[in-house]
């Protein structure tokens, strides 16, 4: 595994446009600290993010998970073009030429991938340490290591994302294209979701069905966190009468279902690299 992993970090770090956006993305991971210097005005009133709860725990684990979880598309642009390379500069003919097997060639891309994923998480846990222990009025261990689950979640999502486009990155070939077809699946998932409010006219259903979406359930992972800050719902509970019942949590079926995800990714880019004509 580490003869594997060591030859698909050379190929990474050999490339310029992909030492940037890995470099890009970690920097803009560091960038949610800077909200606990924002400030906003609100019907004359003056507001700052730190002062409203934000970064209390256990709530950010759940916050900062969710907004790191929005910048992986960086990270996506790599995982797409580190396999549109193999192709162009002719890496993945002569890799298997050497020795390496197809088999061999998938496990060295998706154990990168989970790498990618993990030092993500670990950067994440300490930044969300920091923030925490700095602006939270609550830091009992026991409240601290409350949602984690969102860590397990978060790194999860990232795995079958990355899983996704490794996967899209082999079918297609080119990085533009390959691109291309995740937001254009993206899209699909929402028209999907108005064809089937179209059919069933309950979207409590629709919610279920599309769960078992590949993007619906990497995203149900870690539920927007908007909604939960506790000075909105005040407002929200104002303004309607009542306030809405939410599960923000982590389902253990909706683990499972990503599991299940990434694993046929992994397998359908095996088996579609064993097919081809290289």
């Amino acid at each position: 595994m580490k003869r594997l992993l060591t030859i698909e970090l050379q190929k990474l770090w050999s490339n310029r446009a992909s030492r940037i956006l890995v470099l890009t993305y970690f920097i803009l991971l560091t960038f949610i600290a800077l909200l606990s210097s924002v400030n906003f005005s609100f019907l004359g009133m003056d507001f700052r993010l730190a002062d409203m709860g934000i970064f209390n725990f256990p709530y950010i684990w759940h916050l900062n998970t969710w907004i790191a979880s929005l910048l992986k598309f960086f990270l996506a642009v790599v995982i797409v073009s580190m396999m549109a390379n193999e192709y162009t500069y002719g890496t993945l003919k002569q890799n298997l030429i050497d020795g390496l097997s197809k088999k061999e060639f998938i496990a060295s891309k998706f154990i990168t991938v989970t790498l990618f994923a993990a030092i993500s998480t670990v950067f994440i846990f300490i930044l969300t340490l920091v923030l925490g222990y700095s602006f939270s009025s609550y830091t009992e261990l026991s409240i601290v290591t409350t949602d984690l689950i969102y860590l397990l979640a978060y790194f999860l999502k990232l795995v079958a994302f990355f899983a996704f486009c490794l996967y899209i990155g082999i079918l297609i070939k080119r990085s533009a294209f390959a691109i291309g077809f995740v937001f254009v699946w993206w899209i699909a998932e929402g028209i999907m979701k108005g064809v089937l409010w179209k059919i069933f006219k309950d979207m409590d259903l629709v919610n279920r069905i599309l769960g078992f979406f590949p993007l619906e359930a990497m995203s149900n992972l870690i539920k927007e966190p908007i909604t939960r800050i506790q000075a909105y719902k005040a407002i929200e509970a104002q303004v309607s009468g009542k306030e809405e019942l939410k599960f923000y949590g982590v389902h253990w079926y909706e683990i499972v279902i990503v599991l299940a995800w990434i694993a046929i990714f992994v397998y359908l880019s095996y088996r579609t690299l064993k097919k081809r004509d290289l």
